[in-house]
């Protein structure tokens, strides 16, 4: 896709070259997803199969150890900035508070979206295809109107709060392969800001709001998830209390939990607070997905990848859940701070006379960022 607002001198962030093989993983990733969709309304079980138990228990190690990649290939990104790459957008910028609201709808989203999957999307391949196609028109839709990753990759995505509480600490950052100039189009830009994570951004109520329910709720929600079954259907009452409670019940338990350590603990340690939830919610993850992806999980075939169970041992798997438990742990809370950010910025967009009218946002200290 072409971008006409990418310049190829000496000192750029990226040559054409580099640009072009980031086009073609684009392009590639892109496919996949296509392909994933077409499997999910014409072969649903393979589609199934593909989606929720190969590409998205893959996707919590990503966001983790290299969030800035999946910026810069997630189809859905590439599909809502398609408008900004050709110039076909109007450009508009959100204000703090539309930001915030944006950013509290795609955490209720994520909350309201995925106890679904029990009841629907993990059996229904259709289902799970449309939910994929609609979340990318709205993104698509909402391209034409908004600047580059304002609205969609850094407001209404139901993932992005959870790439800012898993990427706080990642590898090291890489060239930004969709911003050709940084328009500061979000403040603080989550790309651009080293150790982001999700009180970075609290500059009014929903943001603050976002930030509570994401590091809290996120640990205690993953737990009740794994402990509902998959039950096709959602015909009565009873069906909606049964996805529902476990998942909000933790939800509510460890997020009451973050919210009095927060405050009896210093505020120099609420860095490392938020490190310990992260590192809580993604062990809790894999604690309970990687077993259940080869035979060992609590409901016989829910999440079923491969049925390892006569071939392997018991305590092989639990010995790898204890491995990635202490790998997360380590890397996200003992693991010292490298001020990496996801994505290197990219050059400041010029005003008149050549010089950049843009400065990089100022953070504040108040949620110990690192202190």
């Amino acid at each position: 896709m072409a971008n006409k607002e990418f310049h190829f001198k000496s000192g750029d962030q990226l040559s054409y070259s580099s640009l072009l093989v980031w086009r073609i993983v684009q392009s590639l990733v892109w496919l996949i997803g296509f392909t994933i969709l077409f499997f999910l309304v014409f072969y649903p079980k393979i589609g199934i199969m593909l989606f929720w138990n190969i590409l998205i228990p893959i996707a919590p190690l990503v966001l983790v150890l290299a969030t800035g990649v999946w910026r810069n290939v997630c189809p859905l990104a590439t599909t809502n900035l398609i408008p900004r790459h050709y110039q076909w957008s109007l450009g508009k910028k959100l204000t703090a508070s539309e930001l915030g609201k944006l950013n509290l709808i795609g955490v209720l989203s994520l909350y309201l979206l995925v106890p679904l999957r029990h009841a629907i999307f993990n059996m229904n391949g259709p289902a799970t295809a449309a939910l994929i196609f609609s979340m990318a028109l709205v993104g698509f839709g909402l391209g034409f109107i908004y600047e580059w990753k304002s609205v969609w990759c850094s407001g209404l995505c139901p993932i992005h709060p959870v790439e800012k509480l898993y990427g706080g600490n990642v590898i090291m950052p890489v060239p930004n392969a969709h911003c050709g100039e940084c328009m500061n189009c979000v403040v603080p830009c989550p790309d651009s800001t080293p150790n982001m994570h999700p009180h970075l951004s609290g500059k009014n109520r929903y943001q603050r709001a976002s930030a509570m329910l994401i590091i809290g709720g996120l640990p205690g929600f993953i737990w009740g998830w794994f402990h509902v079954p998959d039950t096709a259907g959602l015909s009565t009452g009873r069906d909606f209390v049964n996805v529902y409670f476990l998942p909000i019940s933790g939800l509510l338990i460890t997020m009451v939990i973050y919210g009095i350590l927060s405050k009896v603990l210093p505020v120099r340690t609420g860095r490392k607070l938020i490190a310990f939830f992260a590192a809580s919610a993604v062990s809790c993850y894999y604690w309970y997905r990687v077993p259940s992806l080869f035979g060992f999980g609590h409901f016989a075939t829910d999440g079923l990848l491969i049925d390892l169970k006569t071939f392997i041992p018991a305590w092989s798997i639990r010995a790898l859940t204890y491995a990635l438990s202490l790998f997360f742990v380590y890397w996200l809370a003992f693991r010292k701070a490298n001020n990496n950010s996801w994505l290197i910025r990219p050059p400041f967009a010029l005003g008149k006379g050549g010089k950049s009218n843009l400065q990089p946002a100022k953070i504040g200290t108040r949620d110990g960022r690192g202190n």
